[in-house]
């Protein structure tokens, strides 16, 4: 299986679908068909969004609440899709909220001229985003907000490449995100920076350096004890058996180690629980959330749909 498999020369084989009914899962999944928004705990689905161009939905920690994003921008909803609000003015990526829920992390256009995180509010009105990362950014004017750029198109790797989601750790000490210092090194690469030194630590890296390489690491997600970390990965390799088609990897937190999960093309994992996630995945010619088995590499089809996130059980 995927899952037991190493990273570097791995042939990326999808384990087949199991053919099942609809799984029950413990508490709501969020996901987006159509750009609108959905929620299910099992067969039914109830959409909380119209209209379409919705993205990114991210569960609030008490699971009473949606980040979501609308037009390169945040807003917040209640679970049942009322009450909406819009929280940014200047574009945003990729929203997470904050262990206590005051707060919610966006990447944004950053002094750097390179993508950064920020935080804002959850609740106030016309609050000031904070700059993050990079750290040195803190003490600078907020650079002009950037124009809403259009949706990327073209193959699934390039759609994925500038997706600048970020996560939120567990304990609330760090936050996982696209770039940061090591671009001064590297191609491209993920950082986990440290909130309270601005300190970063470099992830996963292509190109650049002393690596023959080329690809990208983003969607960040946290397993809820903070000791896994997922993402979404494409490498080419310097030759054709390094490359690794857009899957998943888990990175150990503790010992750095890395392997995959899933199957080739699952995309934006996020954890259930120690032995399940949800991910993106290819299926029926199309993108459904799919239900994965982190042991096995098994995989079960939930509900068409993309950018799964998990209701917190509480």
């Amino acid at each position: 299986m995927v899952a037991a498999a190493g990273i570097a020369g791995v042939s990326v084989v999808a384990p087949a679908p199991a053919a099942a009914a609809v799984p029950s899962m413990p508490s709501l999944v969020a996901y987006v068909r159509n750009g609108d928004v959905y929620v299910s705990k099992g067969a039914a689905e109830t959409r909380v969004t119209t209209g379409g161009g919705w993205s990114r939905p991210r569960w609030s920690p008490d699971g009473k609440s949606i980040a979501l994003l609308k037009k390169d921008q945040l807003w917040t909803m209640k679970a049942d899709g009322s009450a909406k609000r819009r929280l940014t003015t200047r574009a945003a990526s990729g929203p997470s909220w904050s262990p206590d829920g005051k707060s919610i992390a966006f990447a944004s256009l950053s002094c750097s001229g390179g993508p950064g995180v920020y935080r804002i509010s959850a609740t106030a009105t016309a609050a000031q985003p904070e700059v993050l990362f990079p750290s040195y950014c803190r003490d600078e004017d907020l650079p002009d907000e950037p124009t809403a750029t259009a949706a990327a198109t073209g193959s699934l790797s390039e759609r994925l490449r500038y997706d600048d989601a970020v996560a939120w750790s567990p304990d609330g000490s760090k936050v996982a995100f696209r770039g940061g210092d090591c671009e001064s090194i590297y191609d491209a690469c993920l950082s986990v920076g440290n909130l309270a030194t601005g300190g970063e630590k470099t992830v996963a890296a292509y190109g650049g350096g002393s690596r023959q390489n080329s690809g990208f690491a983003v969607v960040p997600s946290w397993r809820a004890d903070g000791a896994k970390l997922a993402f979404t990965a494409y490498q080419k390799g310097e030759t054709t058996a390094d490359d690794q088609p857009v899957h998943v990897e888990e990175y150990d937190t503790a010992t750095g180690a890395k392997r995959m999960v899933g199957a080739g093309q699952d995309r934006e994992l996020a954890y259930v629980d120690s032995t399940r996630a949800v991910a993106t995945g290819t299926y029926k010619s199309g993108s459904w959330v799919m239900v994965v088995n982190l042991s096995t590499g098994a995989r079960t089809p939930f509900h068409k749909g993309s950018q799964p996130s998990v209701q917190p059980k509480r």
